[in-house]
């Protein structure tokens, strides 16, 4: 492992934990799937550990970067590199993309404490073809789990419905500095392999739909989406009033949003 006490150090962030292990680095840049002409994003990048790796593939990489010292650092290290030195919760994707063809893959080690607020800032930005990203663990079970598990959940639902989850491996904190006290799981999200589910219509109106009867998960859906139906007026259909939030299936939220909007309609 690299000495750590390398006289700059990236700003540390919330939640964050920088990968220092070179075979863990070998192993999550082994999973990136990047198609002839697409553009390769590293979120977060910090002194670039990820970085160096993926950069020797992808020399046309774009990297997403806060800290200003890290944008210069990273700028000194590789030589060409495309750095943008920006807040990755505020990133227009498709103008990051602009004057780029090609989907976009992302990769990151995501601090911990925003990583929900990522994963929808890319379910929402519509040029994503896959990512491979770095997360805590339990957040990992969350992406793929089924109904009825105490993990099911908004996370479950929404990204499931729009790509492919898997947990690809977990990760030890020992791989990690400084390390943390749970373990982390590396995640790939196809947006398209395998997809099932018809887009929908109204991604804003599904998300406030789940979240909404997710956030009194232990009530019937009659009584946790009483106030949402008296605001947009819609009656909902017997064969889910007496269900919980956690009963239903991703295409069956789906299936409900889109007959829900048709009755407002």
């Amino acid at each position: 492992m690299p000495d750590h006490r390398e006289t700059f150090r990236p700003r540390k962030r919330l939640g964050q934990h920088f990968l220092v292990d070179p075979n863990t680095i070998r192993k999550i840049v082994a999973e990136v799937v990047a198609e002839e002409g697409a553009t390769v994003v590293e979120i977060g990048p910090g002194r670039g550990a990820l970085t160096a790796e993926l950069f020797s593939r992808y020399p046309d990489m774009i990297a997403v970067e806060v800290d200003p010292r890290s944008v210069e650092f990273l700028k000194g290290k590789f030589s060409g590199i495309d750095v943008r030195k920006m807040d990755v919760l505020s990133v227009d994707w498709r103008e990051l993309m602009s004057g780029r063809a090609g989907p976009l893959v992302v990769v990151g080690n995501l601090p911990y404490n925003i990583t929900s607020q990522i994963l929808f800032g890319l379910l929402e930005a519509g040029c994503v073809s896959s990512a491979v990203l770095t997360m805590q663990k339990e957040v990992a079970e969350r992406l793929v789990a089924a109904p009825r598990t105490k993990e099911y959940g908004i996370l479950s639902v929404i990204v499931q419905l729009m790509t492919v989850p898997s947990i690809r491996f977990h990760l030890s904190p020992n791989v990690f500095y400084p390390k943390p006290e749970v373990w982390s799981s590396t995640v790939r999200l196809d947006w398209s392999a395998g997809r099932a589910a018809p887009v929908p219509s109204d991604p804003a109106f599904l998300r406030q739909l789940v979240r909404t009867a997710f956030n009194q998960r232990r009530k019937m859906l009659r009584n946790s989406l009483s106030l949402l139906g008296t605001e947009r007026g819609f009656h909902l259909p017997d064969r889910v009033a007496t269900k919980r939030a956690e009963e239903l299936s991703p295409l069956e939220f789906l299936q409900l949003a889109e007959e829900l909007l048709a009755e407002e309609r």
